[in-house]
């Protein structure tokens, strides 16, 4: 027993002081702005967005997360302004994150229907744990099992730490092609809870994009996705690096308005030493209601050594309104982009 909350108490140590990582959305187009800021305003539209991940349920610790966006493009500026909120608690410690930031990007027309987007963000964090409720190996006495008072361990019960934040992204596309790069963490801050100690949030780097293919013949379409026979098959990717992790997600939707199917695979295929990391199947569906309102569903069947039947893999439901807020001068150039919708 003593071995066991001694393995849990460096686990947790570990965590404070370690280099930490992002929540990552299966769904991550439909959580644009946490992507790539320079997807603000990309919808050339007003959007307003919420995301939740509850990330194996099957496991006592369980890890959830929350986003949520509004953004809106200004058509006489060529410009998308928007907020992003951003949390996520782990049940251990309550170990919580917060993030509130302000993003912004430019269209730059680089050709007939082919553009440019630069975008940055500037971001509030605060990260809040609490150590009331730990149970520290040095507490346990030996011989009898019970739990003493004074642990011995230098932490408060309850802790704060807050700094600013800053992302850059880049995103080109025409009509039927995208791809686009972001830097999250450009600053690299101290995320430590520990006076006089250092703990360095690395530097998240993304590489994204995909081709669309219209598989209509060119059906009309008009906004608030009243979209009258539509067919289109999308190829993606997405690539993650920071600090020693990395990850690629590879898959495909199918929209068939007004109903979109996607399967993704998660992991590194090919390692460059031991074996392959297969992370994860994610399996979704998503349909437009109609009045602009889209409402997604996906779950992970984890395919690591963790075992889907351990962890319950995870589950991931998004929410998007669109809408037009003001005149649209314009509007039917078709500039938006052609990315996934989930």
């Amino acid at each position: 027993m003593k071995k066991f909350f001694t393995l849990v108490t460096l686990l947790l140590f570990f965590g404070l002081l370690a280099k930490a990582q992002d929540v990552q959305y299966s769904q991550f187009y439909a959580a644009p702005l946490y992507l790539n800021p320079a997807m603000t305003g990309a919808s050339e539209m007003t959007r307003i967005g919420v995301n939740y991940r509850n990330q194996w349920p099957g496991l006592d610790q369980s890890f959830t997360s929350y986003s949520a966006y509004v953004d809106h493009y200004i058509f006489g500026a060529n410009s998308g302004i928007g907020l992003i909120f951003n949390k996520s608690d782990q049940s251990m410690a309550n170990l919580s994150t917060s993030e509130i930031g302000a993003t912004y990007a430019y269209r730059l027309r680089l050709g007939f229907r082919s553009f440019l987007r630069v975008g940055a963000q500037v971001s509030y964090m605060d990260r809040d744990a609490y150590f009331g409720d730990m149970i520290f190996g040095s507490q346990i006495d030996d011989q009898t099992g019970a739990i003493g008072d004074f642990s011995g361990e230098n932490l408060g019960e309850d802790m704060r730490h807050q700094f600013m934040d800053y992302s850059f992204g880049m995103m080109f596309h025409n009509e039927n092609v995208w791809f686009g790069v972001s830097g999250h963490h450009l600053t690299q801050p101290n995320i430590s809870f520990i006076d006089g100690e250092f703990s360095q949030l690395p530097m998240k780097l993304s590489a994204h994009g995909g081709v669309r293919f219209d598989l209509s013949g060119g059906a009309e379409t008009n906004f608030l996705n009243n979209r009258q026979g539509t067919r289109e098959m999308t190829l993606a990717f997405n690539y993650k690096n920071q600090g020693s992790f990395s990850q690629l997600d590879l898959g495909t939707q199918v929209n068939i308005q007004p109903l979109v199917l996607g399967v993704w695979y998660r992991g590194i295929p090919v390692a460059k030493e031991g074996q392959p990391n297969h992370e994860s199947i994610v399996a979704l569906v998503g349909i437009s209601l109609g009045g602009g309102i889209d409402v997604g569903y996906s779950h992970d069947f984890t395919l690591s050594s963790l075992g889907n039947a351990n962890t319950g893999g995870a589950h991931e439901i998004s929410l998007r309104y669109s809408f037009l807020a003001s005149s649209a001068k314009g509007r039917g150039r078709k500039s938006s982009m052609p990315c996934f919708k989930y």
